[in-house]
C-alpha cells in the first residue's frame, strides 16, 4: 500500500512533464512526413507574396499613379471588400493591400491542414492509438501538430520578411508576422475543432468554414468603411492583418492581438485534448439507420463528399459574385493604364477590358477548381491508404466500380461548382448571363485534365498521387503570376489552361477544348487500368 502511495504521489508530481513525453520525437515524425507538404504549400505563399513588388513597379512605375490609385481605391468599396483597404502608396503598401488578405487566407488553410493532419487524422485512422501505447505524453500529440504549424509560418515569415526587406525593414517584418499570426490563429482553431469531431473531414471542414466566416466579416467591415475601422473588421483575424498596416505607420500593437487569442484557444485546446479519450470527441457522430442505406459504392462515395461538394459550390458561388461586384469597379481602376490594362488582356484576352476581366476571373474559378478536382480524386487515395477500401472491396464491389462512384463525383463536381461559379459571376456583375456561364464552363476541359493526371498518379501508385497537388498549384501560380511577369508563351502553355479560348469576347474554337477533353478521357483510362493491375496498400 505505501509503494502505490508513493508511486501515486509521483505520478502526480510529474504529471506535468510526462504529459509532453515524447514530443520532440513526435515533431521530427511530423515534419519528416510534411517534407514535401510544407515546403510546397510555404513556397507557394511567399511566392505570390513576392512576385508582386515586380509586377506593381512595372504597373505603377511613379508616385502619382500610385497616389492615384490609392484615392481611387479609397472611394470602391467592392474591391475593398475583395482586397481590404490601402494605406500607403508605396510599394510594399501596395503589396500589403494587393496580397496580403489571401496570404493571410491561405496560412491558416495551412496551418489547419497540418494541425488537424496530425491529431484527429491520426486518430480517426487508429495510429495515435498505437503511438499512445509507448512512452508519449497525452498532449505530446497536439503539442508537436501545434509546433510543426510554428514552423511552418515562421519559415513563412521569415521570407516574406527576407523577400520585402527591400521595400522597407519594418513593413516588411509586419507583414511575415501578421500573416504567420492568421496562420497560428487558424492553428489553434483547428486543435479545439480537432477536440469536438470524431471526423477529420469535418474538422478540416469547420475549420475552413469559421475560416471563410472571418474573411466575409473582414468583406463585410471593409466594403463599409474606408480605413479599417469597422467593429466587422476588427472581429476578423484577417482584418487585424491589414490594420497591422505594413509598410504605413505599423501598429506594433495589433500583434498583441494575435499572441492573445493563439494563447487563448491553446489553453482550451490543452484542457480538452486532457478530458477525452483517445480517438473520443466531444461531439459524437451521430449513429446511423438500424438499416443500412447505402447499397452501392457510388452512394458510399456521394455519402463521403456530399458534405466537400456542398462546401465548394457554395464558396464558388460567393466567390462569383464578389468578382462579378468588382468587375466595373476594376474596370475603372485600370483607366488608362496600359500595363495594367495589357496583363489583364494576357489573362482574358483581346476583347476590351471588361470582357477580358470577366474572362480573368473565369479562369481565376476554373484554376481553383483543378485544386477541388485533385482533392475529390484524391479522396480515392485516402480511403486506399487508411484500409476503408479493403472492406467495400471484400464484398461484391470491383476496383473500376469503387474508383467510378468517386470520380463521378469529382468530373461532376467540377461542372457543379463551376456552373455556380458562373451564376454567382453573373449575379454580381448583373448582366450577360450565357456568355459568362459559357466562359465558366470551357474552363472545364482544363479541369478534367488536371484531375485525369490525378487519376493516372493514383492508379500507378498511391504515393505518386500525391504530385497531382504540385501539378495544380504550378497551373494557379502560372496563371496567377505568369501574366505579370511576361513568361514567354512556351512556360504558359504548361498549362492547360493556357490552351482555352479566352471568354467572353474572344472566338469559340473548339480544337484545343476536345483534345484536352481527349487527353484526359486517355489519362483516366490508363489511371484506371493501371489502378486494376497493381496491388492494393495493406
Amino acid at each position: 500500500m505505501t509503494a502505490v502511495a508513493t508511486n501515486t504521489k509521483f505520478a502526480v508530481r510529474t504529471g506535468g512533464s510526462r504529459q509532453l513525453a515524447g514530443t520532440g520525437a513526435l515533431l521530427r515524425l511530423a515534419l519528416r512526413r510534411d517534407r514535401v507538404m510544407i515546403p510546397l504549400w510555404v513556397g507557394v505563399i511567399a511566392l505570390m507574396v513576392l512576385s508582386m513588388p515586380g509586377s506593381l513597379e512595372s504597373v505603377y512605375s511613379t508616385a502619382a499613379e500610385r497616389a492615384d490609385v490609392v484615392r481611387q481605391l479609397a472611394t470602391n468599396s467592392s474591391l475593398r471588400a475583395t482586397y481590404g483597404p490601402v494605406f500607403s502608396d508605396s510599394i510594399g503598401g501596395l503589396v500589403a493591400w494587393r496580397i496580403g488578405v489571401f496570404a493571410g487566407v491561405l496560412a491558416g488553410v495551412m496551418s489547419l491542414f497540418i494541425v488537424v493532419r496530425h491529431t484527429r487524422d491520426e486518430e480517426e485512422s487508429g495510429r495515435q492509438e498505437m503511438v499512445s501505447a509507448g512512452m508519449v505524453g497525452r498532449r505530446a500529440p497536439l503539442t508537436a501538430a501545434l509546433l510543426a504549424a510554428f514552423v511552418a509560418n515562421a519559415a513563412l515569415a521569415l521570407l516574406i520578411t527576407g523577400g520585402l526587406a527591400g521595400q522597407g525593414s519594418s513593413g516588411a517584418l509586419a507583414l511575415g508576422l501578421g500573416t504567420a499570426g492568421v496562420g497560428m490563429v487558424f492553428a489553434t482553431m483547428a486543435a479545439i475543432v480537432a477536440q469536438l469531431t470524431e471526423s477529420a473531414r469535418l474538422a478540416k471542414g469547420l475549420t475552413g468554414g469559421l475560416l471563410g466566416a472571418a474573411f466575409v466579416l473582414r468583406a463585410a467591415g471593409d466594403s463599409a468603411s474606408e480605413d479599417g475601422s469597422h467593429v466587422l473588421t476588427w472581429l476578423s483575424p484577417i482584418g487585424w492583418l491589414e490594420n497591422l498596416r505594413s509598410f504605413a505607420d505599423e501598429r506594433w500593437w495589433v500583434l498583441l492581438l494575435f499572441v492573445a487569442a493563439v494563447a487563448v484557444q491553446g489553453v482550451a485546446a490543452y484542457e480538452l485534448t486532457g478530458r477525452r479519450d483517445v480517438g473520443m470527441s466531444f461531439l459524437p457522430t451521430r449513429p446511423g439507420p438500424a438499416v443500412g442505406r447505402l447499397g452501392t459504392a457510388g452512394a458510399l462515395a456521394w455519402r463521403l463528399q456530399r458534405g466537400s461538394v456542398l462546401g465548394w459550390s457554395l464558396g464558388f458561388f460567393a466567390a462569383g459574385a464578389a468578382f462579378g461586384g468588382i468587375t466595373k469597379g476594376a474596370t475603372d481602376l485600370v483607366g488608362d493604364n496600359e500595363r495594367t490594362r495589357d496583363i489583364i488582356e494576357r489573362m482574358g484576352g483581346q476583347s476590351g477590358i471588361t470582357d477580358a476581366f470577366l474572362a480573368t476571373m473565369a479562369g481565376m474559378l476554373g484554376m481553383v477548381a483543378a485544386l477541388y478536382i485533385v482533392q475529390s480524386v484524391l479522396r480515392l487515395h485516402g480511403e486506399e491508404t487508411s484500409q476503408r477500401a479493403e472492406p467495400v472491396l471484400a464484398n461484391a464491389v470491383g476496383r473500376l466500380r469503387w474508383a467510378s462512384g468517386h470520380l463521378l463525383i469529382a468530373f461532376g463536381g467540377s461542372v457543379l461548382i463551376m456552373l455556380l461559379g458562373g451564376l454567382g459571376l453573373a449575379a454580381g456583375y448583373g448582366q450577360d448571363l450565357g456568355p459568362i456561364l459559357g466562359a465558366c464552363l470551357v474552363q472545364l476541359p482544363a479541369i478534367w485534365t488536371i484531375g485525369g493526371l490525378a487519376v493516372l498518379l493514383h492508379g500507378v501508385s498511391p504515393q505518386a498521387a500525391l504530385g497531382a497537388w504540385g501539378v495544380a498549384g504550378a497551373a494557379l501560380l502560372l496563371g496567377w503570376i505568369g501574366p505579370a511577369l511576361e513568361l514567354p508563351e512556351p512556360v504558359m502553355d504548361l498549362s492547360p489552361f493556357g490552351h482555352l479560348p479566352k471568354l467572353p469576347g474572344g472566338d469559340m474554337t473548339w480544337t484545343p477544348v476536345l483534345i484536352l477533353t481527349a487527353i484526359a478521357a486517355a489519362l483516366v483510362t490508363a489511371g484506371l487500368a493501371a489502378l486494376r493491375r497493381r496491388d492494393m496498400s495493406t
